[in-house]
């Protein structure tokens, strides 16, 4: 029997009141998902882990009566990222790295958040008692982003890149073009390792590896190509000054020994390499898709897609998206991204029998 989930299930927030229709900034895709359901609403990989990775992680098993201790999973991502270790902060998932900075940076006077985007930057800073006021990229642009539409007073700039839930990469000078002397800019960066261009051996557009930039935090994770996001590993690039300023609000030992053992596993050159030849796989998976989607009449792919999800526009999305669930299909809402409503769905990549199947099943319900 098909379930539901339930968004007040335990571990998730439950769901706020949306006061003048403002979009649910707690809703996320695992809200979506439910017993029975081809899951497309999760942008997580799912695959088994490779023995490089496994056997690290089991091994902290027999271990965990001590304390973890970072000191080698930061030396790790700094020497994949060409940074010392003190511009390296691990965390406990990305997404607690925007609870670290809502928390350690209330001194900020005009907290700005591109949107359509991931919705817990904002929620993160407006639990922390922030005023946010937010720049809303346009659907008819292609979710183009504009540096110049950014105020130039704002103080603490976030943006996605590549953005969810629009699967659009920003020209890496573009998003360059928002850091300054007395700025935090913060990108989040957890899905570059999905993104690939021809001619280009690393992450298109990844400010990374970037140390030149004024006020740059780069937010990364482990969780979505690895399929960890149960273990919650991420990390934060940037300056040592401002990363202590983070590191003094982060709980102690915030991250878990066997997901210190992932970091590092993850930072190596095998996997490095590992995720290059995902992503080419992704990216040919994700044309088969947008092709799919193509075919059908009245439906619209948002952009240029260039991560592991595309998103879709079409007349009636919240109705489909209900008939779909009844036809044993997840996808995810848009209208609780800022900038998006009921005409959104994104939908995340997967292999090309599935796909064939989904987009079988949406052209029967388009055409009833």
């Amino acid at each position: 029997m098909r379930g539901r989930a339930s968004e007040a299930r335990p571990g998730r927030r439950p769901p706020r009141p949306v006061p003048g229709g403002e979009p649910d900034l707690a809703h996320h895709g695992d809200a979506e998902v439910g017993e029975g359901l081809v899951d497309l609403a999760v942008n997580v990989r799912r695959a088994p882990l490779p023995p490089w990775l496994a056997g690290p992680i089991a091994a902290t098993l027999t271990d965990l009566a001590r304390y973890p201790d970072p000191t080698a999973a930061r030396e790790a991502v700094a020497a994949r990222h060409g940074r010392p270790p003190e511009e390296v902060l691990l965390t406990a998932g990305a997404a607690e790295g925007f609870v670290l900075l809502a928390q350690a940076l209330r001194g900020v006077r005009r907290p700005v958040v591109v949107h359509p985007q991931f919705t817990e930057p904002e929620a993160a800073l407006r639990a922390a008692g922030h005023r946010v006021e937010r720049v809303l990229l346009d659907a008819a642009d292609g979710f183009r982003l504009d540096p110049a539409r950014v105020p130039e007073e704002a103080d603490l700039v976030m943006i996605g890149n590549p953005t969810n839930p629009t699967s659009v990469l920003h020209p890496a000078e573009a998003v360059a073009a928002l850091a300054r002397p007395g700025r935090v800019l913060v990108v989040d960066e957890a899905f570059a390792d999905t993104t690939t261009a021809p001619g280009h051996p690393g992450e298109p557009e990844s400010l990374a590896n970037r140390r030149d930039l004024p006020g740059l935090l780069v937010v990364r994770s482990l969780t979505k190509t690895w399929g960890l996001a149960g273990l919650r590993v991420g990390y934060l690039l940037g300056a040592p000054d401002l990363l202590h300023r983070l590191a003094a609000v982060q709980p102690l030992w915030a991250v878990s020994t066997p997901a210190l053992a992932a970091a590092a596993a993850c930072a190596s050159p095998v996997a490095v390499e590992a995720e290059r030849a995902i992503a080419a796989q992704l990216a040919a998976d994700r044309d088969h898709l947008v092709a799919r989607l193509a075919d059908l009449p009245g439906v619209r792919v948002a952009g240029r897609p260039a991560s592991a999800f595309v998103l879709v526009h079409l007349p009636g999305a919240a109705a489909v998206r209900v008939a779909l669930r009844e036809r044993g299909w997840a996808v995810r809402r848009g209208d609780t991204f800022p900038g998006l409503g009921p005409d959104w769905l994104r939908v995340a990549v997967r292999d090309r029998a599935t796909t064939d199947a989904f987009t079988r099943v949406l052209g029967e319900i388009m055409e009833a």
